[in-house]
């Protein structure tokens, strides 16, 4: 069992969902990251996901787009990502996630990279452009180093593909809640509802799932978790306070932000 199961494992025993953090890791730069994700996890952020800057992030809207620009203009690489998890691994206690794209992975090969990564003190990865079909050899060096390839499906993912995808994921499903990329929201549609249900009825609870894109508020988590997700992915909200606030306010910003979409997770 990776820590990112275990994770959802002792939430549910304490009546708790999980609540997941995004950041590019190198925004605003590589120092800072270590602190910001510190006010992450001290605000109750269960599980972090840390954003490789990649120059063209198809799933990503304009603030974390922004974000990523930014953490290539500082050269950071994936290295430098992996030396920033490493920090963060051996001060904090909290599972982590590499969010990535396949060009990435290609260049050092699949199983260098991933042996690299589990020993820095990752858990998993997410990778939007990474279809089923094409995950084998992935997936065989993943499951080697005890790492987990978490799968993403949509509004428009048919019962049928699900299926497929729910077989291959672990640690937990990542449901895009909207049609578009990622990016803070007012509210959601009535086909978001709808979407969350049929995923929970066609996965069977075999996987946790987690919902993402768009969530930024505590009402939103608590609207996602009593439709019937088992977690909250946020990114965007995280981002702002990073692009709006410096030093210790920003980290105070993320704390408090951190404890009050947290609050929300918590079964009455």
């Amino acid at each position: 069992m990776t820590r990112i199961s275990e994770t959802f494992s002792i939430l549910n025993s304490r009546n708790e969902h999980a609540l997941i953090g995004y950041v590019v890791a190198g925004y605003p730069d590589y120092d800072t990251t270590f602190d910001i994700v510190k006010a992450m996890v001290n605000g109750g952020v269960d599980i972090v996901e840390l954003g490789i800057p990649f120059s063209d992030p198809i799933a990503d809207g304009p603030t974390i787009q922004k974000a990523s620009y930014i953490a290539l203009q500082n050269r950071i690489t994936p290295s430098d990502v992996l030396n920033i998890a490493k920090r963060i691994n051996d001060n904090l206690n909290v599972p982590l996630i590499i969010m990535t794209y396949c060009n990435i992975l290609y260049k050092p090969g699949f199983d260098n990279f991933m042996k690299n990564a589990k020993v820095n003190g990752i858990d998993g990865f997410i990778i939007p452009d990474l279809n089923v079909e094409e995950s084998i050899e992935l997936k065989k060096c993943a499951y080697k180093h005890d790492l987990d390839i978490i799968f993403l499906v949509s509004p428009n993912t048919s019962n049928s593909r699900l299926k497929t995808i729910v077989k291959a994921t672990s640690g937990f499903l990542y449901l895009v809640s909207v049609f578009g990329t990622t990016g803070e929201r007012k509210g959601f549609e009535d086909y978001t509802v709808k979407t969350i249900k049929r995923v929970k009825t066609v996965s069977k609870n075999k996987v946790p799932l987690a919902v993402g894109f768009g969530v930024s508020k505590d009402e939103h988590v608590r609207f996602m978790l009593n439709t019937g997700a088992d977690a909250v992915i946020v990114g965007s909200a995280f981002i702002n306070m990073i692009e709006q606030f410096d030093g210790h306010e920003m980290l105070s910003k993320i704390e408090s932000l951190a404890r009050s979409l947290k609050s929300a997770t918590k079964i009455e």
